[in-house]
């Protein structure tokens, strides 16, 4: 019997430079055994350049195109603006790094990008197509409050995929998958912390109670993904690549020494997953 093998890749803006890594590693070595892959925010990024085959594509994008002041600026987003500003950072990419949906249409794996439906705060899996998947993955992205729009595609506005599921690996093993590799963002044993103020979140979201409540709930989800790739059911079998406990970048490190030994840690991580795999 063929046991469909699935990829998850974890989110967390900046510190998806180690994903970047792992999935360089796979590109070189040409390994690509995954049927469906899944992806949260710059999980989903990751992804893509990786189903595009475009190396160190998204090592660009973090370590340059991400750490310019017209991406993250604090600034602008005290004067009410963007703290992530997506609108610049697709402009600019797309000009000059774009994916390659070409290489991306011929590609077999089927590739969901999860979003966070405003209005009922439950994950969307959105089907990832050649011609709507920059729009899928800014969506994906979305961070609420740190972006002050909602993207809407097919006529749903939404958020970063994160807040209603920053690690689908149990959607993964819902669709039929029993063999799926996760690539974390946080060193094994991290788990997420509830929030400290309840009354501030829903007073931020008070336009979108739904969203406000998952926000709540985040901690809950994202420890439960947790419970579930260290304790997996009989029938799967999970494997995990997390970065190591000196994995020293944040979401908004912008440090080039940080992220390019963040992006080598990964390289390293891939390398030795795929000296097992062998």
């Amino acid at each position: 019997m063929t046991i469909n093998k699935a990829l998850v890749v974890e989110g967390g803006a900046m510190r998806g430079i180690f994903a970047t890594g792992v999935l360089d590693a796979f590109l070189e070595a040409h390994y690509q055994p995954f049927k469906q892959c899944y992806g949260v925010s710059a999980g989903a990024t990751n992804i893509a350049a990786y189903l595009c085959a475009q190396y160190k594509r998204n090592h660009a994008v973090i370590t340059d195109y991400s750490c310019r002041p017209e991406f993250i600026d604090f600034v602008r987003f005290i004067k009410g603006g963007h703290l992530f500003d997506l609108d610049w950072l697709w402009q600019e990419t797309m000009r000059d790094i774009r994916l390659d949906l070409e290489t991306f249409e011929k590609q077999a794996a089927e590739f969901y990008i999860v979003a966070t439906n405003i209005n009922t705060g439950k994950a969307e899996y959105l089907k990832g197509h050649a011609q709507s998947l920059e729009e899928q993955l800014k969506a994906s992205c979305a961070l609420p409050i740190a972006y002050r729009q909602y993207p809407r595609v097919d006529n749903l506005q939404l958020a970063d995929g994160g807040v209603a599921d920053s690690i689908p690996v149990r959607k993964a093993y819902e669709m039929g998958n029993k063999d799926i590799t996760v690539i974390l963002s946080q060193p094994l044993g991290y788990k997420k912390k509830p929030s400290k103020a309840p009354w501030l979140v829903k007073r931020l979201y008070k336009e979108n109670p739904a969203l406000a409540m998952a926000t709540l709930h985040r901690a809950e989800n994202y420890n439960q993904s947790i419970d579930f790739i260290m304790n997996p059911p009989i029938d799967c079998h999970i494997n995990i690549i997390a970065p190591p406990p000196t994995f020293a970048v944040g979401r908004t490190t912008k440090s080039f020494a940080k992220l390019s030994s963040g992006y080598n840690m990964g390289i390293d991580a891939g390398q030795q997953f795929l000296t097992q795999a062998a």
